[in-house]
């Protein structure tokens, strides 16, 4: 009983601080929510059949997609239905990501707000300092620079969206999600694409949230009272022991 109810415990406090993770980025653009599952383990030995232990496993995220909000900002994109925007690592590699709201950095590289570089089909993106950069539903960049014509305006560059399987993805520590070990990068796919001047929000729901960190909370007390009657019953029979 007493490892049955810890073991309990012990998930309930795993989910609580997810839920709570959640809740904090209930305003981060882009955040998908993530989901902790978890199964029951029969308990070997020759207890009553129906006690079992409570594991966790893999830890997944809601891919569903999040409310948008029209910024008129040009930069700003969110990716229409499944996708993703591609961003570099610093160790060079690929990670996937929802956040659009954009920028141009000193020089020139077109960078998310926690400035890592964004990902084009041909590389890195680089666009004129001091341009007005415009893109497309397909992810075309173009870049006019003050002064010259409207008609005509160069094609910089165009943004790598990739729609893997989600079962493929895993999220890492810093929120990007990555293709799992001995996967190859998601390869572009030009049936995504971006709606411009638009942020996507985080598709967490405070008000489901708040109800699942009540009821982890609940279910901890539960799983503590549990424990705290398997000591009772413990002294109770230590005592019968010694006085029989």
């Amino acid at each position: 009983m007493l490892y049955v109810a810890m073991s309990g415990a012990k998930q309930a406090m795993e989910q609580q601080a997810s839920v709570a993770n959640n809740m904090a980025n209930v305003s981060t653009p882009g955040f998908r929510a993530q989901v902790n599952s978890f199964r029951a383990v029969p308990v070997v030995g020759e207890e009553a059949a129906t006690r079992a232990f409570v594991a966790a496993t893999t830890p997944g995220a809601d891919f569903s997609q999040g409310p948008l909000t029209e910024t008129g900002r040009a930069l700003d994109v969110a990716v229409r239905g499944d996708g993703w925007l591609v961003v570099q690592t610093p160790d060079g590699g690929e990670a996937y990501t929802r956040v659009g709201n954009l920028q141009v950095g000193a020089d020139g590289q077109l960078l998310t707000m926690g400035a890592r570089p964004v990902v084009g089909e041909g590389g890195a993106l680089v666009v004129p300092p001091g341009s007005t950069v415009q893109i497309a539903a397909n992810g075309a960049i173009t870049a006019r620079g003050a002064g010259d014509p409207l008609v005509g305006v160069a094609e910089v560059g165009r943004l790598k969206l990739v729609n893997p399987p989600a079962a493929d993805l895993v999220r890492g520590d810093d929120g990007l999600f990555r293709m799992r070990d001995g996967l190859p990068p998601a390869e572009a796919d030009a049936a995504v694409t971006v709606a411009s001047g638009v942020v996507e929000g985080s598709n967490v729901n405070a008000v489901e949230a708040m109800v699942s960190m009540i009821a982890q909370a609940r279910s901890f007390e539960m799983q503590m009272k549990s424990m705290q009657t398997a000591d009772t019953n413990a002294q109770s029979a230590n005592k019968l022991l010694a006085y029989g």
